[in-house]
Formats: C-alpha cells, structure tokens, sequence
C-alpha cells in the first residue's frame, strides 16, 4: 500500500537531483524546501516502523500463538480504504501535492459518497489549494453522515473559518456558536469568534480535524 507514495518520493528526488546543481535563487531554495519535506517524511516513517517492529517482535516473544494468514479487509468495512485511488491520494496529501489528491478522492467519493475519510482529504485539500467553497460542499456533506459529537463540533468550525476567510462574519459566528454548542472545550471556536468580532486575525481550523487525516 506504499508503492505509490515511495514512487512519488523518487520522482520528486530525481527532479531536485536533477535540477539543484544549476538552480539558483527561488528555485534552489523550492528544491531544498522539496528535499528537506522528503527527509522528514523519510524519518517519520522509518521511525514508525522500528517502533511498531519492536512491538511486534515484544507480543510475539510474550505470546504462544502462531501468526494466521493475512485476511482481507471485509467489504462491509470501509471498503474504500482498500482502493488504489485512496491510497495513492493519502500520498499525494502527504507530499503537498493537493491538486493530484483531489483527483484521487473525486474517484473515490464517486464510488463511496459517504466515505467519510474522503470527504475529509477532499475537502482539506480544497482548502489547501484556496478553494473555500467547493471544501464547504464537502464538510457540510459530511455533517448529515456524523453522529460523533465531537467531531461534529470540529467541522461548524472549519466551516466558520471558511464564512470568516471570505468575512462573512455574521454567518461564521454562528457556525463557530455551533461547535461550542456541541463541544464546549474546543479551544479554536473561541478564538475564532474574537476574530470574527475584531473582523480581523488568525483563524484556527484546528489540529484535531487535520491530525485525522
């Protein structure tokens, strides 16, 4: 399933190995911006892996058990997660690369409309490239799906700061209003309605909604 984001990490290490000898200004500093993004992503998935290996290595020591055959991933269960466009849109998330992801995405909510995860990719990745509107059709889409409260109340917040982004501060006040409503210790709707009342600042989407990505 990391085929496609390691393929891309090559492409884009060919590129900056191809280029950074001759660059100069802006584009050598986008090409080291490029390689450093690379390394950290490069770190966090060897260090994610040596620690889920020893995990692995300390249950199987412990336990009398012998490992069955990987099954597959029942249908009924997210069977989205298992499509080549789901994985390979993870990874162009991942790489900043927000235009490809939507595309990836868009195949997937077309087969799964109410895929969640997906709407969520799609709609942060809109976000991402500057398009507020189209992200709203697609958290708003999400709220008739959501029974969890909490995240509920995280996603009238994001909604709020795309009203207050285009400062419609009115509308963006109630959304914010909102996710209090449903999350009272949400930290970012209180932030965000003091700008929506200085009608101006930095709006907060919130790390909880990203980090479920």
């Amino acid at each position: 399933m990391f085929q496609h984001l390691f393929a891309e990490m090559n492409k884009m290490l060919q590129e900056i190995s191809a280029d950074y000898p001759t660059a100069e200004g802006a584009r050598r500093n986008d090409l080291l911006s490029k390689y450093n993004m690379l390394h950290r992503i490069s770190d966090d998935v060897m260090d994610e892996w040596l620690a889920f290996a020893e995990k692995l290595s300390q249950f199987r020591d412990q336990a009398d058990f012998q490992p069955q055959p990987e099954q597959e991933i029942p249908e009924e269960e997210a069977p989205e997660l298992a499509m080549d466009a789901f994985v390979r849109g993870q990874g162009y998330y991942k790489l900043l690369m927000y235009r490809k992801c939507i595309e990836q995405f868009k195949e997937v909510t077309a087969r799964h409309p109410d895929s969640l995860a997906a709407r969520l990719y799609l709609a942060m990745a809109y976000l991402q490239e500057g398009e507020g509107e189209t992200a709203w059709g697609h958290l708003n889409h999400m709220l008739g799906l959501i029974r969890e409260t909490k995240l509920k109340a995280m996603i009238y917040n994001a909604l709020g700061c795309i009203r207050a982004s285009q400062e419609r501060f009115n509308e963006a006040s109630e959304l914010f209003s909102l996710s209090l409503l449903h999350d009272p210790a949400l930290p970012e709707p209180n932030v965000n309605l003091e700008v929506c009342r200085k009608r101006g600042g930095k709006l907060q989407f919130g790390q909880q909604l990203v980090s479920l990505l």
